[in-house]
């Protein structure tokens, strides 16, 4: 494949969708850029507004572009064999997330900076200055890969059809390119926040951004018990002269629609998902332990009364269907 349009696409899809879910589902591991080292006046001291912000996002999105373009270069190059399965990318969803909720509780427990922290002054302290550091920018940039966002799988699938190195490699850095300007604004704001009175709202968002990307995760792995049963929704079905009943499924930007269908039990089964203008995550489909992309049609064998679970490639989007 050309790798051109494969990296415009990739770029495309940063800047339309990635800049919304990769932000909400990655950028809780940019709160662990607002742990400081010290101030530029006193080496181990507590933080000042003097901290070099852009300096630190800017080594987090390199250590993301790079972790991304090599990921993307194995997909590329190996096919599907290199890309982590439902069971494993909801472990890696669980621990990013219990990750961004311990670097935000540690926000929100550090002191705040004092007036004489600001002070030009203080130039004549003895030591020098001490800055967070560059490698744990770059590291919690490179770790964004193990918390893929719903647009990186799609992404990602492009990648794997691709059958090169340089085409996947191209696709991912189009993505990162595209996103990383909200990633850019996202982190400076941070930075800002973990120097005033905001820190605290700043972290308590945070730790319900971990909260739910771990959520996410137990959904996506079927760890998650329902907490109610809704009604099922009406859905369109049919009965083909050679006995199989027919069902029609849209992915939107809020979820699957209709949400939960009921279906007869004991009868083959043909669901046909469709996809909407606007759908993200909702386009990868993890279906009985096996991520689909869509549009696609699953065909099932006939099923004894139940509910057959699935949800989308992030865990965040489920839906069911209630054979009876």
């Amino acid at each position: 494949m050309d790798p051109v349009p494969l990296f415009l696409g990739g770029l495309a899809a940063g800047l339309v969708a990635g800049s919304g879910t990769c932000t909400v589902t990655q950028g809780g591991l940019l709160i662990g850029l607002t742990r400081p080292s010290g101030t530029a006046c006193a080496p181990g001291g507590p933080p000042g507004p003097r901290l070099a912000g852009p300096r630190l996002v800017a080594a987090f999105a390199a250590g993301r572009l790079v972790s991304h373009v090599i990921a993307g270069a194995l997909l590329g190059l190996l096919g599907g064999a290199v890309r982590p399965g439902p069971t494993v990318r909801a472990i890696l969803l669980i621990a990013g997330g219990l990750i961004v909720v311990v670097l935000a509780a540690r926000l929100i427990r550090r002191p705040r900076p004092s007036p004489a922290d600001a002070d030009p002054s203080c130039a004549h302290a003895t030591g020098p200055p001490r800055r967070p550091g560059t490698a744990r920018a770059l590291a919690l940039g490179t770790a964004t890969v193990l918390v893929p966002c719903g647009v990186t799988l799609g992404v990602e699938l492009v990648a794997v059809s691709s059958g090169s190195a340089a085409g996947g490699a191209l696709a991912m850095a189009g993505l990162v390119i595209g996103s990383t300007p909200a990633f850019a604004v996202l982190g400076l704001l941070l930075r800002r926040a973990a120097t005033t009175r905001f820190a605290a709202f700043a972290g308590i968002a945070a730790i319900a951004a971990g909260l739910w990307t771990a959520g996410s995760g137990l959904r996506l792995a079927g760890w998650l018990p329902d907490l109610a049963s809704p009604t099922a929704a009406a859905a369109t079905t049919a009965i083909r002269p050679d006995g199989v009943q027919e069902v029609t499924i849209w992915a939107t930007a809020e979820g699957y629609r209709p949400g939960i269908v009921v279906l007869r039990a004991n009868v083959p089964t043909e669901i046909a998902f469709r996809v909407a203008d606007g759908a993200t995550c909702t386009r990868t489909l993890t279906f009985e332990g096996r991520d689909t992309a869509l549009p696609a049609t699953v065909r099932l064998p006939p099923r004894p009364p139940g509910r057959l679970r699935y949800v989308c490639g992030m865990g965040m989007y489920p839906g069911a269907i209630d054979f009876r």
